[in-house]
């Protein structure tokens, strides 16, 4: 890479708050899959959108205020974490280099999403234990593909009824976008009594996609399964 390409790719985060939140999100990301790549896209609005892949055919997005050079471009995660930790980092970062054929699926779209329903924060990290335990029981090394694909809750609301399968229940709690009061580490040591009974995760949905908002992020999963293709 040229001197002038490398000064033409920057990632521009003014906030110290925002570049931590975004090193936070890339580490919980490499924890699901530490080969992921993070696609930083511009939004309508101005913001910068950081969207990862989780490991559970799921998407996950953290959206933080500053600028991104090109518009649209995906980097590995590993390598932009390092950059927002280094010692002297500063609001304007380097990204490295652009990964851009790693990344094959469409995004969501930022609008048009129905209001489902609002469900308690405890619900959905309830069934993530339960996913844990059950997937223990049998002695895997990750969760089957059967139990992934089970839809372990059904929300009704604004003329609409989702399903909301365990794939996506864990990639909730896999990024740690539920405040749980606590620094547990993994989902089974969660202490449910300290989450706020008043935390709730919301449920959107348009024809194509279904998202689950909770307080650090969202997650995103295809209906009907998969992530379109897309060629950047």
């Amino acid at each position: 890479m040229t001197d002038a390409a490398s000064a033409e790719r920057r990632v521009r985060i003014p906030a110290a708050h925002d570049r931590a939140d975004l090193a936070t999100f890339l580490g919980r990301a490499l924890r699901l899959d530490e080969s992921t790549v993070v696609r930083l896209h511009r939004r309508r609005d101005g913001l910068i959108a950081a969207w990862v892949r989780t490991g559970f055919d799921a998407l996950a997005v953290r959206v933080l205020s500053g600028a991104v050079t090109p518009a649209d471009t995906c980097v590995a995660a590993d390598g932009l974490r390092a950059a927002l930790t280094a010692p002297g980092a500063g609001e304007s970062i380097d990204p490295g280099w652009a990964v851009d054929s790693a990344w094959r699926g469409s995004l969501p779209p930022e609008e048009g999403y129905v209001h489902v329903d609002d469900v308690p924060a405890r619900v959905l990290v309830d069934l993530a234990q339960r996913g844990v335990a059950v997937t223990r029981e049998q002695g895997a090394q990750g969760p089957p593909v059967s139990l992934l694909a089970q839809e372990v809750l059904e929300v009704s609301g604004g003329g609409t009824t989702v399903g909301v399968p365990m794939r996506l229940v864990f990639a909730l709690n896999g990024m740690g976008f539920v405040p749980t009061g606590s620094t547990a580490g993994a989902t089974a040591e969660i202490d449910l009594a300290r989450i706020d009974p008043a935390e709730v995760v919301r449920v959107r949905a348009t024809a194509t996609w279904l998202r689950l908002d909770a307080r650090y992020g969202s997650v995103y999963l295809r209906r009907g399964g998969g992530i379109g293709l897309n060629v950047l």
